[in-house]
């Protein structure tokens, strides 16, 4: 069975195509886009979790953090 780890990110109006592009070089498949809880959209990605890969998703958040921080 696989199983799956999720990463959510907001998406900058004006730079979606390389945020997209970003992530999916990364192994992360976008789900959807939603519109966020305070204006903007934020994109929600799934890819499956490799053997002794579990935590990666955790520097893979932090890095979505930093990058939305950094704009």
């Amino acid at each position: 069975m696989t199983t799956w780890e999720y990463l959510t990110t907001p998406l900058l109006i004006h730079n979606t195509a390389a945020i997209l592009n970003n992530w999916g070089k990364k192994g992360w498949e976008l789900v959807q886009i939603v519109p966020g809880p305070e204006g903007g959209l934020v994109a929600y990605f799934k890819r499956p979790i490799g053997a002794g890969d579990a935590n990666a998703g955790l520097g893979a958040a932090a890095q979505a953090a930093q990058q939305f921080e950094e704009a």
